[in-house]
């Protein structure tokens, strides 16, 4: 079995009251018994995200053909809280430096953007509960333990986070293909980075709510760059002026 997949109802259960934290249940269609209402208030209970899904979905994400109508996605280790990631910011005598994530559902950026994110010194990671990855098992490996240094907030609502964080005295800025070339801005000070979906970019309430946006100038033929591969980009770039 995947090291975050948990199958059968008891293992789910048991997860659930060991507090081990859950970042999705996948429940077969019409299953209502009494067992499975159990394991959906515990799921409640903890905030986690329900997918109703065909017996055949579940056949197929399984590894051990006993999953009784019932698969949970358990997280590779704890989220933190956006106040750690300010109070980190704190005791190290440093300006918040964050990397905000708009439905970025790739495991393998996200496992990179947290790597970097370490790399680069920033104090913690954010990510929207929906439309987005957790901190599955493959997002750990790629980030090549960095999950367990750099903490990773799960936020219900990104554009609210946001807001909260301006009063805090961040600012925003976001990777967009049309903005100011970032060698051109001012990246000091409290920041937060935001980086959108490969497909996407960042959605336009997210943008909407961003300061200003930062291009990354490209000299090649085709038009944008890998999701983690922005993030890297931009990570420096803040890195740079800040050590000027």
């Amino acid at each position: 079995m995947s090291s975050d997949l948990i199958e059968g109802r008891n293992a789910v259960l048991e997860a659930f009251r060991s507090g081990r934290c859950v970042d999705r249940l996948y429940v077969q269609d019409g299953c209502q018994d009494g067992p499975v209402r159990t394991i959906l208030r515990e799921a409640r209970k903890g905030d986690t995200i329900v997918n109703y899904v065909p017996r055949e979905r579940l056949d197929a994400m399984s590894e051990t053909g006993a999953h009784q109508g019932v698969i949970a996605q358990a997280a590779a280790c704890a989220y933190a809280s956006v106040e750690d990631m300010l109070s980190r910011a704190r005791e190290k005598g440093e300006d918040p430096f964050l990397i905000l994530l708009d439905n970025i559902e790739d495991p393998h950026n996200l496992g990179a953007i947290i790597r970097t994110a370490n790399l680069a010194g920033a104090h913690g990671v954010i990510i929207p509960k929906r439309h987005a990855v957790g901190l599955t098992a493959t997002v750990a490996k790629t980030s090549a333990g960095a999950v367990h240094y750099t903490p990773v907030a799960k936020v219900t609502n990104l554009g609210r986070t946001m807001d909260e964080l301006k009063e805090k005295g961040l600012w925003f800025v976001c990777a967009q293909m049309d903005g100011e070339l970032m060698y051109r801005q001012n990246l000091k000070g409290p920041i937060g980075l935001v980086i959108g979906s490969e497909g996407e970019g960042v959605s336009r309430l997210i943008r909407e709510k961003c300061d200003f946006t930062a291009s990354i100038p490209m000299k090649g033929d085709i038009d944008s760059l890998n999701a983690s591969v922005a993030a890297g980009v931009l990570a420096y770039e803040i890195v740079r002026q800040r050590m000027a």
